[in-house]
């Protein structure tokens, strides 16, 4: 089969005929339709995240937004079945047994696996997968509008609903990327006051579209004054890669406000302590989602409360696409075509 392989950090991916993957008796086999290309996917590839290096699966295939059929299932594999469309997620299994599994905290597992990291993604013209951790796919819902949801999606909607942000409160979304535009509609949905802030006036544009009801140009706008002035917002959403957004969300929440960490900068961020005291700010991160968060998500696609502005480009064209993410020039989300 066909696939997109990295074989070292900061090295153009190769593709190539690969073997197809042999799954077990508790796995499934998938023609990949789609895979959506991930900010995350250029992390691993450029190896920004030493924390993760030693994990890497090298050589690897990239990719953890997969959408596909299930073309062959193990001989113990129930929930699902040959001819189901299903998804790939990040993450690609839990133990269920580890103490954030029992806890209702599956996306912190110990344990956990995780597609195009510690094994092959959805680069490829076929993928394995756990059959119990794999994502069934609203009859309604086209891959193209499925495969953001699998990680930008989840990742932004659990982020917003650990936030516990209500109706009227003041919502800013720092980067109106691919998970950007989605939080910006997922606010919206929330009933939130949205705000959304990035240096690209096609991306501000495309937000006002969505839903914000304003656009603040990280550049050319007092974007810190502009919002305090109105009190500062409860939540500051930090969707983008850039340490600036992190250094410019900060300043913009409210006492007992939260800064939102869902963007992951290759450096490291800090803040004043006298500032997070004095307004008892709180930071909150959130990684991706569990599989009931997946399931929610889906749901609002498939109801067209959300809706992911996409470009498709076939499996040869990877590497450009990763460039393009480098870049910062995508709008919404990319996704590789790998087959009708």
């Amino acid at each position: 089969m066909k696939a997109a392989v990295l074989r070292n950090f900061k090295t153009p991916l190769t593709v190539q005929d690969v073997s197809l993957p042999k799954p077990t008796e508790s796995e499934v086999l998938i023609k990949v339709e789609v895979c959506g290309v991930c900010h995350s996917d250029l992390h691993v590839a450029d190896g920004d995240w030493s924390q993760l290096a030693g994990i890497v699966k090298k050589p690897l295939i990239l990719g953890h937004e997969v959408v596909g059929t299930i073309v062959e299932a193990g001989s113990v594999v129930q929930s699902v079945k040959v001819g189901d469309r299903v998804g790939v997620p990040w993450i690609h299994w839990t133990c269920e047994k580890c103490e954030s599994c029992r806890e209702g905290s599956e996306n912190l597992c110990v344990r956990q696996q995780i597609t195009g990291v510690t094994v092959d993604g959805g680069y490829a013209e076929f993928v394995k997968a756990a059959a119990t951790h794999v994502a069934k796919i609203p009859a309604n819902l086209a891959p193209e509008q499925a495969a953001p949801l699998l990680c930008a999606g989840v990742t932004v909607h659990r982020a917003l609903k650990q936030s516990r942000i209500t109706t009227g409160q003041r919502l800013a979304v720092f980067g109106v990327g691919g998970l950007g535009h989605l939080a910006v509609q997922i606010g919206r949905e929330l009933g939130a006051d949205v705000t959304a802030i990035d240096i690209s006036e096609e991306k501000l544009a495309l937000a006002k579209t969505l839903g914000a009801s304003r656009t603040l140009n990280a550049v050319s706008d007092k974007v810190v004054q502009q919002l305090r002035s109105q009190g500062g917002v409860h939540v500051a959403l930090v969707t983008s890669a850039a340490k600036a957004a992190y250094d410019m969300a900060f300043y913009c929440v409210r006492p007992t406000g939260i800064l939102l960490a869902v963007g992951l900068p290759a450096q490291d961020i800090c803040f004043p302590p006298i500032l997070l005291a004095a307004g008892e700010i709180r930071i909150q991160a959130s990684a991706v989602g569990t599989r009931q968060d997946l399931e929610e998500i889906l749901a609002m696609g498939a109801a067209g409360k959300v809706q992911c502005e996409v470009a498709t480009q076939p499996l040869s064209q990877a590497n450009e696409v990763l460039e393009q993410l480098r870049r910062g020039k995508v709008s919404g989300r990319l996704v590789l075509s790998i087959s009708p």
